[in-house]
């Protein structure tokens, strides 16, 4: 399995993508590795003996947090990002991961690596965590800031069929996500969403409210980016006041630190279980091949993480189902 990975994108590049890369590598020979950077700054992380399959494509130019994206794209051609997306357009990857721009990333995707034929508009979709460890897809969470009725319906097959074929969840559960949960609830953008997913050849279960998506009632929940982004950032930002809290807590006295002192192996695996690194990466969906977009902050394991989830996207070809799925509805639709 050929994947590129932009080595110059994320908060501790190219060290922790190097080294997660390596990680990689070294327990998965099937793998084959292109990191794409500096040369320079790649290879002191790559450890005493570089693993075989990999390889690295130098570049000094590379596209930071502060670009505007389109813009970028368009004049940084020689940046590490690009020339990712690149191996991937020109057939030498399957599949691409980056940890840097979002923006850019997504703009590579569509300007570069293409859409699936039939998809509207790509969705940006990670998979959080839930209170029974499973966790869930989220999507879309930014790429589309407005959405309409039907792009929801395409997220919630491609999804679907990614829980189904990546997470190996059998009939995924979707959800859509809403301030009720009631049939009927929301504006005109649910409402007519509801009825698309209702006749959708997915296993739809209604509206789901942001308190409820977290319990592991639902293995997909669908909603256009700007709520989601909302949603996003929401429980990212309430994870981190917890553990916050939880720490000022235990800190409080002797007593309160003796009993943290007993719990510290529970809480390490409270934190742990909540980590994005254990998650991967953020998939593009409707993309013309696996694109994934690794947390801003990852470390080693985190690339490692997105590394797998990328091979098994492109192994269990999530990217040709989707757009068989998405051809076959087109033809129902035509036909009835």
């Amino acid at each position: 399995m050929r994947i590129a990975i932009d080595a110059m994108g994320g908060d501790h590049a190219p060290e922790e993508i190097v080294k997660g890369a390596v990680l990689a590598a070294t327990k998965d020979a099937s793998l084959e590795l292109t990191l794409v950077g500096d040369q320079s700054k790649i290879e002191p992380h790559l450890g005493e003996v570089r693993p075989a399959n990999i390889r690295i494509i130098h570049t000094e130019e590379f596209i930071t947090a502060d670009d505007e994206p389109v813009r970028a794209i368009r004049r940084k051609k020689q940046s590490s990002l690009v020339l990712t997306a690149q191996e991937v357009k020109e057939g030498r990857a399957d599949a691409c991961i980056s940890a840097g721009n979002t923006g850019a990333l997504m703009t590579a995707g569509l300007m570069i690596v293409g859409r699936i034929k039939g998809i509207e508009r790509p969705a940006l979709s990670p998979t959080l965590p839930t209170v029974d460890g499973k966790g869930f897809v989220l999507l879309d969470v930014g790429a589309n800031i407005d959405a309409k009725a039907n792009h929801l319906l395409q997220y919630g097959v491609m999804g679907s069929i990614y829980a189904e074929k990546v997470r190996g969840i059998d009939k995924p559960r979707v959800g859509l996500l809403n301030v009720g949960t009631e049939d009927g609830k929301g504006n005109d953008l649910t409402k007519k969403a509801f009825e698309l997913l209702g006749k959708a050849p997915i296993n739809f279960v209604g509206n789901v409210e942001g308190r409820d998506f977290l319990s592991g009632d639902y293995d997909v929940v669908v909603t256009d980016g700007f709520s989601g982004n909302i949603a996003l950032k929401t429980t990212e930002g309430t994870a981190m006041m917890f553990f916050s809290m939880i720490k000022k807590a235990f800190l409080k006295n002797m007593k309160t630190k003796l009993a943290a002192g007993m719990m510290k192996p529970e809480l390490k695996e409270l934190k742990a279980s909540t980590e994005y690194a254990e998650y991967g990466g953020a998939a593009l969906f409707g993309l013309a091949a696996p694109v994934v977009k690794a947390h801003g902050s990852s470390n080693a394991r985190a690339i490692q993480v997105a590394i797998q989830q990328t091979k098994q996207m492109a192994e269990n070809n999530v990217t040709k189902v989707i757009e068989e799925t998405i051809q076959g509805m087109k033809k129902d639709e035509e036909e009835a």
